[in-house]
């Protein structure tokens, strides 16, 4: 299995995979404005790749908490595996090359909505341990961050702030 960046002839893979994983098209439409936008990076839209198609996507996204101006921070949203290739490892394999890829990129932390019984796995503590809010009606405990460089959310309380991209999926 290869996991690299994804390149253009992916968008229709990516597109139909996040479609099957999450049973809808909000998440594939959310990837395509995001792709349109100032927050997006490339190198970290990162795809799963087995017999040349697509089998897992995780795109990190530029945010920010308008209280810390400079804190280099990403959300992890979304991410999406194939139905026929769940449970074989592919979204911890995502994970874990996201977060080195954004730490090697330089940014500092991550923000992830998600399954509080997942994102742990990977260091994810609650959001709220730093006085981190999310902008969305959420659990607590489903709003999580993960430093990337050791303090980099200490004293960086407030409510994060998500692209124009999300506002149509709140």
């Amino acid at each position: 299995m290869e996991i690299r960046p994804e390149q253009d002839r992916d968008h229709t893979q990516i597109y139909e995979v996040n479609q099957l994983a999450f049973g809808q098209r909000d998440e594939s439409e959310l990837i395509e404005n995001i792709r349109q936008g100032n927050n997006f990076i490339k190198a970290l839209s990162i795809v799963a790749v087995e017999d040349k198609q697509v089998v897992g996507h995780i795109l990190f996204t530029k945010i920010r908490i308008p209280t810390s101006p400079d804190l280099k921070l990403l959300a992890l949203a979304p991410m999406a595996v194939h139905p026929d290739w769940q449970n074989q490892g592919i979204g911890k394999k995502l994970i874990k090359n996201g977060l080195k890829q954004a730490k090697e990129l330089g940014f500092e932390a991550v923000i992830v909505l998600g399954h509080a019984g997942y994102y742990p796995k990977f260091g994810f503590k609650k959001a709220s341990d730093w006085q981190i809010k999310s902008p969305f009606k959420v659990p607590e405990e489903a709003f999580m961050a993960l430093e990337l460089q050791d303090g980099a959310l200490k004293g960086k309380a407030g409510t994060v702030q998500y692209g124009s991209e999300f506002l149509a999926f709140e």
